[in-house]
């Protein structure tokens, strides 16, 4: 409550709906989101492969063992954070994962690597998507599709400078101390920000979302509602066709972003790319992934949910056959950035649709049973990657059958309706 009435204290003072301060809070967050990103961990593959001798199957395999956790633990975090909102989650989001990501600086063995990284890896996964984006779909409608970009913009910012800073500290000392660099980048620019800033919704301090016209703070979140959105439950919206073709298209595109993401440094070295000339490539993506959100926030509802879901996956797909068959740095880095394009869209469009198919009211508990359809091909991508790799020697196969989910996920949208009235 103390929280809600200095929230409520600062938005009477400022002359713009406190909404953009919450915002500003959760790309805060959003940008210590990616410090145990695949983008990052990439830039850590090589070396500690070869430190070890680990192979690029086990070390795949923590980012999948994270995904598991996240998928069992998100069903039950999301009516949680309907109830209690997003600070408290992404709170906890924030500090568990710089703490986590630092400690990797200090492993000695693979079991150690796995206990430290899927601590932050299931934080990435399940309480900072549903803190993140809950946040948002609760804090904003009419103007959700730019908040959404704006926040995928953070994240992408992240994902950029995250492998950067990383193969700095790297190439200045060793792979230890770009650990410890990482984790404290997470903490540094993640956790106070959401501590004083995030509120759970509008209405709990008087406010309607979008910065509409002032309510009570006593009035009921019934009749604070805005009148033009439908509110699903879980079980309604379970029971509509379009909650499983977007479980299915979700699916099929996240195997493909995780599985490449995780081994596109290591690929590229493999094809002759120095290793700092990587770390730009996949920087590149990152970039490009938020270059492209932005602009499917500004002019997604102009362009429909459905056909920027369709284009997304074919272009997703050609950056991923590109890649395939790339043999010098000019066609990595329009791979990356084909490739980005693509998961900008993905990153942008599929919040907004739950959100705007579903309302904002149970938005948590939905979300929570969708992230089921995200967070478990998220984790099977990589140990895809790392088995074909090790199985035939290069990353050849992977890409080619990457390549094939896209593809597939192009003819799914096609049929991503909104739910009748």
């Amino acid at each position: 409550m103390s929280a809600n009435l200095a929230a409520a204290a600062i938005a009477r003072r400022i002359p713009f709906f406190y909404g953009w301060v919450v915002l500003f809070a959760v790309c805060c967050a959003g940008f210590a989101r990616q410090g145990p990103a695949v983008a990052t961990l990439s830039i850590f593959v090589d070396p500690m492969t070869q430190e070890f001798g680990w192979s690029r199957t086990a070390i795949s395999g923590a980012v999948s063992l994270g995904g598991l956790l996240a998928a069992f633990l998100s069903p039950m975090l999301g009516p949680m954070l309907d109830r209690h909102g997003a600070r408290a989650m992404l709170t906890f989001a924030v500090g568990a994962t710089g703490l986590s990501v630092a400690a990797l600086a200090y492993t000695p063995s693979l079991i150690y690597f796995y206990v430290a990284f899927c601590i932050g890896r299931t934080c990435f996964a399940g309480p900072f998507d549903l803190g993140i984006y809950g946040a948002v779909n609760k804090w904003f409608v009419r103007h959700r599709p730019i908040a959404t970009a704006v926040a995928n913009v953070a994240m992408m910012a992240g994902l950029v400078i995250m492998p950067l800073i990383a193969q700095f500290a790297i190439d200045q000392s060793d792979w230890r101390t770009g650990w410890l660099a990482v984790g404290a980048a997470v903490l540094v620019v993640g956790l106070v920000p959401v501590w004083l800033f995030v509120v759970r919704q509008p209405e709990d301090i008087g406010l309607e979302p979008d910065g509409g016209a002032p309510r009570r703070m006593d009035e009921t979140a019934e009749a604070a509602r805005p009148r033009d959105e439908r509110h699903y439950t879980r079980a309604e919206a379970m029971r509509t066709p379009v909650f499983w073709l977007l479980m299915l298209y979700t699916a099929l595109v996240y195997p493909v972003q995780a599985g490449v993401s995780l081994h596109q440094a290591p690929y590229l070295i493999e094809r002759g790319i120095d290793a700092t000339t990587a770390a730009l490539v996949v920087s590149t993506f990152s970039l490009m992934s938020g270059v492209s959100g932005l602009v499917f926030g500004i002019f997604g509802r102009r362009i429909g949910v459905r056909p920027a879901l369709v284009g997304g996956a074919i272009i997703l797909t050609g950056g991923v056959l590109l890649m395939e068959g790339l043999e010098s740095r000019e066609e990595a880095f329009l791979a990356a950035t084909l490739f980005g394009v693509g998961l900008g869209s993905m990153f942008t469009v599929l919040p907004i649709a739950w959100a705007d198919f579903f309302g904002r009211q149970s938005y948590g508990a939905i979300r929570g049973v969708a992230l089921m359809a995200q967070v478990l091909p998220q984790a099977a991508g990589p140990l895809i990657s790392g088995i074909l790799r090790d199985v035939t020697g290069d990353y050849s196969a992977s890409l080619l059958c990457f390549a094939g989910f896209a593809a597939a996920a192009t003819i799914v949208g096609l049929f991503a309706v909104k739910p009748a009235e």
